[in-house]
């Protein structure tokens, strides 16, 4: 990850961006596939930490030193845009803590180590402006929040297990656990092509959420002759 981005995270999250500042996060976030994804293992390493070592104090006391050398050299508060040498500086402090956190004291397995999203292609069905395609395009970029309302809209037509499956990918890469479960859980019931792929991804949607022992569940139910299940044991083994 780019540890100057770790204070615009941080600054995101706690609501003290301008207005045009966070549209402007908003925009970035959903057109930079990169960029979203190193701001979803912000979350999750921020989460970890806030629940390990209480880290709301340590982001208290980074910011009280970030500001406080603000006013010293320039005399007003840090911008998002344009940042100073002795940004990257502090910032890097945060990096340090995330190494420790990574390589000391992380003993479960992590989603995004499992989370691997095979790039759509779907049959030509329609012109190339049309939701299938857009959809296609949004998910292979990654930028799923925009796929979402373009499956639904192909949905809404008729279902296939093919788009139901890309589509509660889509929704669980934006956190709609419910959603995304429902999707998979009707899939699992079938018996289409995706049956396992979907089981396999509700057992993720519990790895994100961090309940290890729904997760862990739902793997000894996925058939030994599915075609991945290489990483189902790995994640198997590594819930142990």
């Amino acid at each position: 990850m780019n540890e100057e981005r770790y204070i615009l995270f941080d600054q995101y999250l706690e609501g003290e961006l301008t207005i045009d500042q966070k549209s402007d996060f908003e925009k970035q976030l959903s057109e930079d596939a990169q960029f979203a994804s190193e701001f979803e293992t912000f979350k999750e390493v921020q989460f970890q930490l806030q629940n390990k070592f209480g880290f709301e104090e340590e982001r208290e006391a980074f910011k009280e030193n970030l500001n406080q050398i603000a006013e010293e050299h320039f005399n007003k508060k840090p911008k998002v845009i344009g940042l100073k040498p002795w940004y990257l500086a502090v910032a890097a402090s945060v990096a340090v803590l995330f190494g420790l956190f990574f390589f000391n004291y992380n003993q479960n397995p992590a989603f995004a180590d499992y989370n691997h999203p095979e790039h759509a292609s779907f049959a030509e069905r329609g012109s190339e402006d049309g939701p299938l395609k857009n959809a296609e395009k949004e998910f292979n970029a990654k930028r799923y929040s925009l796929a979402i309302p373009h499956f639904e809209a192909v949905l809404a037509k008729g279902k296939t297990p093919e788009i139901q499956y890309y589509y509660g990918i889509s929704l669980l890469e934006q956190s709609e656990y419910l959603k995304a479960e429902a999707v998979f859980n009707e899939l699992k019931e079938g018996n289409s092509a995706y049956k396992d792929k979907a089981t396999w991804y509700l057992a993720l949607s519990k790895l994100k959420q961090r309940d290890y022992k729904s997760c862990k569940e739902i793997l000894q139910t996925i058939s030994q002759d599915y075609e991945d299940y290489d990483e189902v044991q790995l994640l198997l083994d590594d819930l142990e």
